[in-house]
């Protein structure tokens, strides 16, 4: 199986001024393709060869779990972006976060602050366990709840890469202009998967 770069559902230029049209540039088109292309290399002649991305996540090891997990990572957090959609949760999400955390300001606020305190590179996530709860994980570097039976529903990059052209090392405040452009309709289609 041969992986492309899916197209993005907005011009590059569509979450500015919070995401920039060049680090969508630099993230979506260069690093973005470039997991694409070494996943495709790396796993020629494997047993990953034709496997889904899903599959590669949950039983690859090394480069092409890294490039594979990447691929998938990147394409769900880009296509969780919309800067007209859906600003708030609603009905059975909504309810959802409420039980568990409260509100959903406390929600965000404990999202944000896992975001923030991951040591080095990876993803912020939320995901539905295996009990159908409500959880924030924290990955490693290309980590991906799927491989601990986690449905993700929501994730934040905080690979430098992701926001460095835009606010340096400023990791809080890319975190807080995250929020201004998730389109919380397709984190409830998620959860209501």
């Amino acid at each position: 199986m041969s992986f492309e770069l899916p197209k993005l559902p907005y011009s590059k230029n569509a979450l500015e001024p919070y995401i920039s049209e060049k680090t969508i540039e630099f993230h979506y088109g260069k690093h973005h393709q470039a997991y694409v292309t070494k996943v495709n290399n790396l796993s020629q002649g494997t047993p990953f060869e034709n496997a889904s991305l899903e599959e590669i996540i949950k039983k690859a090891d090394g480069g092409v779990f890294n490039n594979g997990a990447q691929v998938w990572n990147h394409t769900f957090y880009f296509f969780q972006f919309n800067p007209d959609g859906c600003k708030e949760p609603k009905d059975e999400l909504k309810k959802a976060i409420e039980a568990k955390f409260g509100s959903v300001e406390k929600f965000k606020e404990e999202f944000s602050n896992a975001a923030t305190t991951l040591f080095g590179s990876g993803w912020a996530w939320l995901v539905k366990n295996e009990k159908g709860e409500l959880e924030i994980v924290q990955t490693a570097n290309a980590g991906n709840p799927l491989r601990d039976s986690k449905t993700p529903l929501l994730t934040c990059d905080v690979w430098e890469h992701a926001y460095y052209l835009d606010k340096q090392n400023a990791r809080p405040k890319y975190i807080e202009d995250f929020w201004k452009i998730i389109d919380w309709k397709v984190i409830s289609e998620r959860y209501s998967k």
